[in-house]
């Protein structure tokens, strides 16, 4: 993927559906690195907390702050993530990082994700533009049905935010409002091979089921929004600071070891949008 930029044809599809799949987004030898740190990260595991869904099944997640200069942080800067990210959101002051996570959705034990937007999380933290902000997410295993790929419903960030409650010990959208949409927009399963990335709206609604194989599904989410998209309820300065990018052979070239306790990891018990 060396000078790697997105066509004017995908940022219009990105718009008129609301994400965007872009297969081999990382190549074999950066997908074996990262898969290499990740699954034996002890610090990435020691700050994982798991959300329960409604039938008590656990999706496992680590959620951090600061991009560092290892292995995950060079993924979260790199020139290819910061310009099409840059390209697809609205506005046009400097890129953030918001947070990235680590989903980990084990084999016969991962709990479902409920319909939801994420922007229905964000909301609570006073992000007022949904358009200054993006998700990434970076396909670490392959995702399938049969592992409980990501589900999404086509163009549903064009409704702006719905109501949202929880469902277990997640936040879900309204289901009045998610049948009634149903009705007349497409569903898609979000099946990746490992190394696909899918870039996707804050109001697109979208759901995952339980993970019922015998194959992990696992990957790296990082978020992005605008400077002057300041939230008025978010302890993390993060969101409002510059990124500088790196090259995209600096991820290669790293050599480490665990993520730093200095990437300011969320606990269950801080995240804004339980309460």
């Amino acid at each position: 993927m060396a000078n790697f930029k997105l066509t004017p044809s995908q940022a219009a599809a990105y718009e008129k559906d609301g994400y965007l799949i872009v297969r081999n987004f990382i190549s074999l030898d950066e997908l074996h690195k990262l898969q290499e740190v990740t699954f034996s990260d002890s610090n990435m595991h020691k700050h994982a907390f798991d959300l329960n869904d409604q039938s008590g099944k656990k999706t496992k997640l680590t959620l951090w702050y600061s991009p560092g200069n290892d292995v995950y942080g060079l993924l979260t800067k790199s020139k290819r993530m910061v310009d099409a990210v840059n390209l697809l959101m609205e506005g046009d002051s400097s890129v953030c990082h918001f947070h990235s996570k680590l989903m980990q959705k084990e084999p016969k034990v991962g709990g479902a994700w409920e319909w939801h937007q994420d922007y229905g999380y964000w909301y609570k933290n006073e992000f007022l533009f949904p358009g200054q902000m993006i998700s990434v997410m970076i396909a670490i295993t392959d995702a399938n049905r049969e592992n409980g790929c990501l589900q999404v419903i086509k163009a549903t960030h064009k409704m702006g935010r719905i109501e949202h409650g929880f469902s277990g010990e997640q936040v879900g959208a309204s289901q009045h409002y998610v049948d009634l949409v149903l009705k007349t927009k497409e569903l898609v399963f979000v099946e990746l091979k490992a190394g696909d990335a899918l870039f996707f709206h804050p109001n697109l609604l979208h759901r995952s089921e339980a993970n019922l194989s015998d194959n992990p599904r696992w990957s790296i989410i990082s978020v992005y929004n605008r400077a002057e998209n300041v939230p008025y309820n978010e302890p993390s300065q993060s969101s409002t600071i510059p990124l500088t990018a790196v090259p995209d052979e600096a991820l290669l070239e790293w050599e480490g070891g665990d993520i730093s306790e200095a990437a300011n990891f969320l606990t269950k018990e801080e995240d804004e949008a339980l309460k």
